[in-house]
């Protein structure tokens, strides 16, 4: 049964468009630039021929509208290991700007935040 390595969190925003999968890949590419997981290595024994299997990544992403979240696409941001993807209602609305030729739909900004889960 493999066990949890490391937990880190990302937070993302699209300032306009409002879209959901912006923010989502805005928060996952911030949680995976903020760990060098050297140990998975150098402790661990990881190879590049065995770290997509031997690594799990759990993607729990927060956003006002979950249904609208492309998990496969989300998948991809992740450089190496066998991931998963679970979209759950959360992340933030708030007011910003509307600016039409920016491709707002309406004055809100989207906010999501990423829990990624690294277990081996």
């Amino acid at each position: 049964m493999a066990k949890r390595f490391v937990i880190e969190f990302g937070m993302g925003m699209d300032f306009h468009g409002q879209d959901v999968n912006v923010a989502a890949g805005r928060a996952v590419k911030d949680a995976i630039t903020k760990s060098c997981l050297v140990g998975l290595n150098e402790i661990c024994g990881f190879t590049e021929e065995n770290i997509n299997e031997k690594m799990l990544v759990e993607a729990i992403i927060g956003v006002t509208r979950p249904e609208e979240l492309n998990t496969e696409a989300i998948k991809k941001l992740f450089p190496v290991g066998t991931v998963t993807v679970k979209a759950v209602k959360g992340g933030l609305m708030t007011p910003g700007l509307y600016f039409p030729g920016f491709g707002d739909k309406d004055d809100s900004i989207e906010a999501a935040i990423a829990s990624i889960i690294v277990s081996i």
